[in-house]
């Protein structure tokens, strides 16, 4: 990837609008580092969104978009399967599996890590309302099935994918810097080797990957971003409180 104005216009043809610290668009991030495709990052402003992203994802206003050729495609699974199809002949392996119940099985979970882990983050740095305690054990136990369906897609592999990184493993993935970032804020140790040993060394090779290794955010990093996205939560919900 390159910001720089001597080389913009090579990547003008693909560009991402989102932020660093989005796991959302760390999956775009990482799909098109897997498939060598030079794009542009265009970060949004914490609390704003830019006229551009209101343009391109006029329905749900939210990152990520990847602009390709002026064309933009929201959301950020959908976006992966888009570059896996339009990048299938880059000479590297397909990010979705070719064999339709393989598939199948991929979209399932990463459909369940998308309704177990979000919420959960999101109520640990106190951006939406919830029970600590209560989503914890929620991610708790979904590390669990996760850590069954790793041993079961990976076979005895490295990956979900198998040798390689998959949709499923960018789908996990891309929640890593957050779980860290959780385990410090709520001082818990979600992935324990003792509990999800076979987990817990995935994570160490997905976010030691070379399409992956400077895309994931530090987790102290996010802890300080949590504060501000917090307080600017707070702010944004107290100013829309209407009386009955």
């Amino acid at each position: 990837m390159s910001n720089s104005s001597g080389e913009r216009s090579a990547a003008a043809a693909v560009r991402v609008l989102g932020s660093s610290t989005s796991p959302f668009v760390l999956r775009v991030m990482v799909a098109l580092k897997l498939k060598g495709v030079e794009y542009e990052m265009l970060e949004e402003t914490l609390g704003e969104k830019s006229e551009l992203l209101l343009k391109s994802n006029p329905v749900h206003k939210k990152i990520p978009v990847l602009l390709h050729h002026g064309k933009p495609i929201p959301e950020s699974l959908i976006i992966v399967e888009y570059i896996d199809e339009v990048w299938a002949s880059n000479g590297v392996p397909a990010i979705l599996p070719r064999d339709p119940y393989d598939r199948a099985v991929e979209r399932f979970w990463a459909q369940y890590i998308d309704d177990k882990f979000p919420r959960g983050i999101r109520v640990t740095i106190g951006t939406v309302a919830g029970d600590q305690d209560e989503v914890i054990r929620e991610m708790s136990t979904a590390l669990q099935y996760l850590e069954e369906a790793f041993v079961k897609c990976s076979q005895e592999k490295h990956y979900f994918g198998g040798d390689s990184i998959s949709y499923l493993d960018i789908a996990l993935g891309s929640h890593l810097g957050w779980v860290k970032a959780v385990e410090k804020i709520a001082g818990v140790e979600l992935l324990d080797r003792t509990k999800v040993p076979n987990l817990a060394a995935w994570a160490d090779r997905f976010c030691a990957h070379p399409a992956v290794v400077d895309a994931v955010p530090d987790a102290d990093k996010l802890v300080e971003f949590s504060v501000k996205y917090a307080a600017l939560a707070k702010a944004f919900n107290a100013s829309n409180i209407t009386a009955n």
